[in-house]
């Protein structure tokens, strides 16, 4: 109608040939999608699933401090838990640097098949909640289309001045505090307009009336008939020329330029990004003088890089979670910047608290709401960093699932310009789940990011600090993609030296020397691993084969970026199957040590030659409150196992190997003793330090 979607799609001109053309391919088979799809000019939220829109309106208002997003939350929608959630957002908007979030919920009163809770409260009862939410709830009530249309026209236009208001006085005091922003209830009837009764049975104003309210039109010309006094109803010949353009009149109403709902910059992020300004992460490598010697928290140098990330970008870079930045060792981020806080605040909040109304580090225990706020923040043209426990990384499944296919599409879309990619920090992971047990203990998130399509997908599992760095400086400088970083926080031996790091994570998969003895002579086995703990032990039960079986040929692989296990024709970082082969041989027995389900890899690798010959190791679901050690036993990614996998595996050891496999079955034995009458590790596992 303002003109926008006929610029991007000439074939849907504004005339009759166009109207028809675009009425044919609605909801049609290669043609319109039925929700607000990337396709369409202005969404940034298809809600496909529902309860995001509070969330991402948020996250687009970040230091857009000129922009009022409207937010339509439907009844329905109102049920899920997050859509409940985020009406907390108010709790998370500064007046001063932000712009501001005008909800709007819509009760017409009816879901599917059922009717919605909040239609069926009293108007005190639900002007009692929003007012316990923060808000100042206004009501647009009733059925009759004229008077309906003034009465929202004159709410809008007293909530734009409230808004305004709440803005100018904050902004000229330079006082920050929590307003009671308004929002709107707008009650209408479901099916509006529609007819009253269609076969007996009500239509307008109940549940019928939902999506397809005349299924039978092609058979039943009762039913057409219906749908054409329906659709004449809206007096299309006034608001149309006998050619089909919108009549003068109404056009000269549609605003102009970017300020049309489709060509909102705001709504083609990337229109609007600017590159980060990045320090080099070379200077916060981790230095030490020999590898699988030093000890040190994997995160903490990361959270060094993004406190000057955040330094040098405080206008277009927020670091998001659910209440676990410090406890994620990111906590250097509050030396230049606070958590978000405009509540009451105690005294006591000073002593450690490391909150502010500017802060830019924003917690709730909500991963939807945050995730939201992020994905909202880069769809804008912002970047943005999200961390979060492993096990609880589900959570956001779904969120992640309509990310990635809202990427999938926007690649195919030229106008659609490149947003920046979604970073994600999985960490407090499976294998340092001690204290937490059994509930703490998942990784399979990265299967769920496996489902999605290559082209926006990417898994890193970083075995050091330094991988770490790089890894983190490549996917914030990437664009349109969903990086996965998989990485501890606890103390981790340390391997590679930051130029060995940047050749390594550059790769994507590579033989460590060091570790290996096959040079210049063909391996009897591989040992190839994936992530940090798995690394750990990998390398330890090299040692003990090595000490063991000194003709042993040993190649060590390490694997940092998983799809690179995929071959080359399904996913663009995956290996040819000749380097592939290069690296794993064509018929050597492979022992893979990985961090998540074992299963996950097979699926990677299942048409690589040499698959006959993996074998992976990985968590099995075996798990409580465990020592590190025992954990690692339990699920058979423990250094010993892996000893044993390779004695079970190599011919010439099957014979020879008794006496090892003995011996590494009784230090199983002996560690998990030890484990349940001290409660710790023993020691010797605890210090094990790479002796070669």
């Amino acid at each position: 109608m303002e003109g926008s979607y006929s610029e991007i799609y000439p074939e849907k001109s504004q005339d009759l040939q166009g109207l028809q053309r675009f009425f044919k391919e609605f909801s049609f088979p290669g043609g319109i999608g039925s929700h607000c799809t990337p396709e369409t000019p202005g969404s940034i939220h298809e809600g496909g699933e529902l309860g995001y829109v509070l969330s991402h309106a948020c996250g687009a208002a970040f230091d857009n401090p000129d922009l009022i997003v409207a937010a339509v939350v439907g009844d329905g929608e109102s049920e899920t838990g997050p859509l409940a959630t985020s009406w907390h957002i108010n709790k998370f908007l500064n007046p001063i640097r932000d712009g501001a979030v005008l909800p709007i919920l819509n009760l017409n009163g009816y879901k599917i098949n059922n009717p919605t809770l909040l239609a069926r409260v009293s108007h005190q009862e639900l002007e009692d909640l929003f007012k316990g939410y923060g808000y100042t709830p206004y009501f647009v009530e009733g059925s009759d289309p004229e008077s309906m249309h003034q009465a929202m026209a004159a709410t809008l236009d007293e909530c734009m001045q409230r808004i305004r208001s709440i803005q100018r006085e904050a902004r000229e005091s330079g006082v920050a505090s929590r307003p009671r922003w308004p929002m709107i209830v707008l009650r209408t009837p479901k099916g509006w307009t529609s007819p009253v009764e269609v076969d007996g049975h009500r239509l307008e104003g109940f549940w019928r009336s939902h999506q397809v309210p005349l299924a039978s039109v092609r058979k039943n010309t009762a039913h057409l008939k219906f749908l054409e006094d329906w659709m004449r109803s809206y007096k299309p010949e006034e608001l149309f020329d006998a050619n089909g353009t919108l009549v003068a009149e109404l056009r000269e109403m549609a605003p102009s330029g970017n300020r049309r709902m489709g060509a909102n910059p705001h709504a083609n992020g990337g229109l609007l990004k600017k590159s980060l300004r990045l320090p080099d992460f070379r200077e916060y490598e981790v230095k030490f003088d020999q590898p699988g010697q030093t000890e040190a928290d994997n995160t903490r140098p990361m959270g060094a890089f993004l406190r000057d990330v955040m330094k040098s970008n405080m206008q277009s870079f927020r670091v998001f979670g659910p209440d676990e930045t410090t406890s994620n060792r990111l906590d250097a981020l509050y030396e230049v910047t606070k958590k978000f806080w405009i509540e009451e605040s105690f005294p006591e909040d000073a002593d450690g608290g490391e909150l502010a109304s500017d802060g830019r580090v924003m917690e709730m225990l909500s991963e939807h709401t945050m995730e939201g706020m992020l994905e909202g923040y880069l769809l804008t043209g912002r970047h943005g960093f999200l961390s979060t426990y492993e096990a609880f990384a589900h959570v956001i499944d779904s969120m992640f699932n309509q990310h990635a296919k809202w990427l999938s599409i926007c690649n195919l879309l030229p106008w659609r310009q490149n947003v920046a990619s979604l970073n994600l920090l999985i960490t407090s992971t499976v294998w340092r789940q001690d204290h937490n047990g059994f509930t703490h203990q998942d990784p399979g998130f990265l299967d769920v990011v496996v489902n999605k399509r290559a082209e926006v997908t990417r898994i890193y599992l970083p075995p050091d600090a330094n991988c770490l760095l790089s890894v983190a400086d490549h996917c914030l400088r990437s664009e349109n993609y969903i990086n996965v970083i998989v990485s501890d926080k606890q103390p981790h031996l340390q391997y590679l030296t930051m130029e060995q790091a940047i050749t390594h994570c550059s790769r994507g998969v590579s033989i460590w020397g060091p570790a290996s003895n096959d040079q210049g002579q063909e391996p009897d086995v591989v040992m190839a691993c994936a992530g940090d703990i798995p690394t750990q032990e990998a390398l330890a039960a090299t040692a003990l084969l090595r000490n063991e079986f000194p003709d042993l040929k040993i190649r060590f692989v390490n694997v940092v970026d998983l799809f690179k296990l995929q071959s080359d024709r399904e996913h663009p970082h995956g290996l040819s199957d000749r380097d592939f082969d290069g690296l794993f041989t064509t018929d050597k027995p492979i022992v893979f040590n990985f961090h998540g389900y074992p299963w996950l890899i097979h699926r990677l690798a299942y048409t690589r030659t040499n698959h006959r010959n993996l074998h992976v190791r990985g968590y099995k679901e075996r798990g409580n409150i465990n020592t590190p050690m025992e954990l690692a036993i339990n699920n058979e990614i423990d250094r010993f196992t892996l000893a044993i996998d390779v004695i079970d595996r190599v011919p010439k050891l099957k014979a020879t190997g008794a006496h090892a496999k003995e011996k590494f079955r009784n230090e199983q034995i002996a560690c998990r003793r030890y484990a349940h009458e001290v409660g710790i590790d023993r020691p010797d596992i605890v210090d094990w330090r790479w002796p070669f």
